[in-house]
């Protein structure tokens, strides 16, 4: 049995959780996870609960947690970048502090799971500075605030001085299977394509006229988790960031008519110009619940589902956003994920969840 112990911090969200059913379905791992509550379907994860946002509560939380490798996937949303840098660095911290006190020498490898908004900016300056593309590992930081950066310094700051290693993952937007999360787009187009199919509202592409025709790439949850494993135990990826996309490409205008299809729809002709989702879907909340009545469904609230905001910046982008891979492949994973599989997979779990009818 191989000594592996893994501290997932932020288990019970979409990269969390399915880097926790990862490192269970390899093998060789005993997994910890933290979160404020204990996650679903994951019995085999020892469960620790607090808010790190609480130095002194974490410390006394992983008082007895002996990790020989942490990851860290969660993030918190402040008002402005300035407090987004503020508090999660310091979340960041925390956890790593208390993991490293005196006779705490575990430790082996520190993953922190970011990006593409290393390259794009924060939220409140997202996509102005319209970067090369494809984006690669090695382009130069913005010249501006990003909590993703203070995340890394902290990062490094621990590894050089304890000796551990290291490795910085970037997917694009991510694809998965998670409830509650706060940046979902494919639970947030099931949950819009649903009662657009009720109640036989056209199904609008929300986005840009570049994104609608251009090239992207996204993340699907379950590849980044293997990827999160891979560089954590590789070590020609130890001390390396790497981007994380699922190794095709794909259009809008062509994956917007199979997702409609899927839903028993068809997709409406795009507008020329972006119909935000947060406006057509303002008053879907009474026409949700009642679908979750009609058709018996798990009693969540669109708000918990549904993060139209988020969805809204990833395709109102004024420009195409593809993420180079070579690094990863030059190393040693080839892993690759077909982007329809993405989405239809997680339309047919969240049905069998009874999370969509």
């Amino acid at each position: 049995m191989l000594d592996q112990r893994a501290l997932i911090v932020g288990v019970t969200g979409i990269v969390g959780n399915n880097l926790a059913r990862q490192l269970l379905a390899e093998g060789g791992w005993e997994v910890v996870g933290l979160s404020r509550k204990p996650p679903l379907g994951l019995s085999r994860v020892r469960h620790v609960a607090v808010d790190v946002l609480d130095a002194e509560a974490t410390r006394a939380a992983l008082a007895e947690v002996r990790p020989t490798h942490v990851f860290f996937c969660t993030w918190t949303r402040m008002g402005n970048e300035a407090d987004n840098c503020r508090v999660n660095g310091a979340m960041v911290r925390h956890v790593l502090d208390a993991v490293s006190g005196p006779g705490r020498m575990s430790v082996r490898h520190v993953a922190l799971v970011t990006g593409t908004k290393n390259y794009l900016g924060p939220f409140d300056m997202y996509a102005r500075n319209k970067p090369e593309t494809p984006f690669r590992e090695d382009q130069p930081r913005l010249p501006i605030e990003n909590f993703y950066y203070v995340q890394e310094d902290v990062v490094f700051e621990f590894a050089a001085r304890h000796g551990w290693s290291w490795s910085v993952h970037r997917p694009h937007t991510i694809v998965g299977y998670a409830v509650g999360n706060a940046m979902n787009i494919g639970v947030t187009l099931a949950v819009y394509a649903s009662v657009c199919k009720a109640h036989g509202r056209p199904f609008v592409f929300p986005g840009s006229p570049t994104q609608y025709t251009g090239l992207s790439d996204v993340t699907d949850a379950r590849l980044l988790a293997r990827h999160i494993a891979w560089a954590a135990t590789t070590p020609a990826a130890r001390n390396e960031a790497f981007n994380v996309a699922n190794g095709d490409v794909f259009r809008w205008q062509r994956l917007w008519g199979v997702i409609a299809d899927d839903f028993g729809l068809e997709a409406a002709p795009y507008p020329g110009q972006p119909v935000p989702l947060q406006q057509q879907m303002a008053d879907m909340a009474p026409l949700w619940d009642g679908l979750v009545q009609a058709h018996r469904l798990q009693p969540h609230r669109l708000d918990a589902l549904a993060s139209a905001w988020h969805t809204d910046l990833d395709l109102g982008r004024p420009m195409e956003c593809v993420n180079d891979m070579n690094k990863s492949r030059r190393l040693g994973f080839v892993g690759f994920q077909d982007t329809e599989r993405s989405f239809l997979d997680l339309f047919d779990q969240l049905r069998h969840e009874r999370i969509i009818p």
